[in-house]
């Protein structure tokens, strides 16, 4: 290939897609890049070649007698490129990457894992654990679990569950408990990157003009529950966070008043990615799954 060598690929692309689209404008904005940018890619292409590939008319450029024959040329070519690389791109039908938040994959997720693999021991997944928006069309992330409002740009988002607060204690601390207004004695255990406050479940106890003590400050959920746990004091707890913990009995619900968040958890995919087999098969254990361990704990389970 060392007549290819000799020609740089961005001029080449930057050639065809001149001669299919019609204007330097039209391939700019095709290629991503400035009309400038694009003319100067042709004259280095034919500078390279040392020939002409376009004559500069007063009606814009056309074709030389060489363009013509190499245009539909390269036109395959690039076809055959692109083909190439989406077969290299291509999902694995059996694997399915997932980012998800850290405290759900810790508090949750992992610890279900393997009734999904008992039912689909042929299906492989990789869980990715982060807080960071990863973008879906770049990355290997199939799927991602989000907690939001739901309208991130460039995804499909599909409601998984609505998100709903409420106090948790250890046992001990609850019996000490008569009313919603005595945990005010209590005072509470608060995650410092909640997107919520007490207010919010305040109001639905209709404690809206109290405000809640706080006892500790975590950066960090889990450490949050661990706290309440160890009886430190009171967590404002969502479902998936602190269901295990209730269904061991090591954390108890006061008074099961549920406040709105307005927030959920969010299945998220690239727009015009189709699910694949795995991906299907993970979403409907999910939700199964999200809906069975809820109940049994019973707490709200909807989308």
């Amino acid at each position: 290939m060392r007549d290819l060598n000799a020609v740089h690929l961005n001029g080449l692309k930057a050639v065809e897609a001149v001669a299919r689209l019609g204007s330097l404008q039209a391939a700019a904005e095709e290629l991503g890049v400035t009309i400038g940018a694009v003319s100067q890619q042709l004259a280095r292409t034919e500078k390279q070649l040392g020939r002409p590939l376009f004559d500069r008319t007063p009606r814009g450029l056309q074709l030389t007698a060489l363009g013509q024959r190499l245009t539909p040329r390269l036109k395959e070519g690039f076809l055959a490129l692109n083909d190439a690389v989406a077969m290299a791109r291509e999902r694995d039908e059996q694997s399915l990457t997932i980012s998800v938040a850290p405290v759900f994959a810790a508090r949750w997720l992992v610890h279900r894992l393997d009734g999904f693999t008992a039912n689909h021991p042929d299906l492989r997944l990789r869980i990715e654990a982060t807080t960071k928006l990863i973008d879906l069309e770049r990355s290997d992330v199939d799927l991602a679990i989000r907690v939001g409002s739901g309208g991130w740009p460039g995804v499909k988002a599909e409601p998984l569950l609505a998100q709903r607060v409420f106090p948790v204690c250890c046992p001990a601390v609850a019996a000490r408990l008569a009313g919603p207004e005595d945990l005010l004695r209590e005072g509470a255990v608060v995650d410092g990157q909640a997107m919520f406050d007490w207010s919010l479940w305040l109001a639905a106890a209709g404690l809206e003009t109290r405000s809640m003590p706080t006892r500790h400050v975590f950066n960090e959920a889990s450490l949050c529950l661990d706290a309440a746990i160890a009886g430190q004091g009171i967590m404002l707890a969502w479902q998936t966070l602190a269901v295990d913990a209730l269904l061991r009995k090591s954390l108890v619900i006061p008074f099961p008043i549920f406040a709105e968040t307005g927030f959920g958890h969010y299945l998220v995919t690239a727009p015009a990615r189709r699910d694949s087999r795995v991906t299907t098969a993970f979403k409907l254990w999910l939700r199964r799954e999200i809906h069975d361990s809820l109940s049994a704990a019973r707490l709200p389970a909807e989308p």
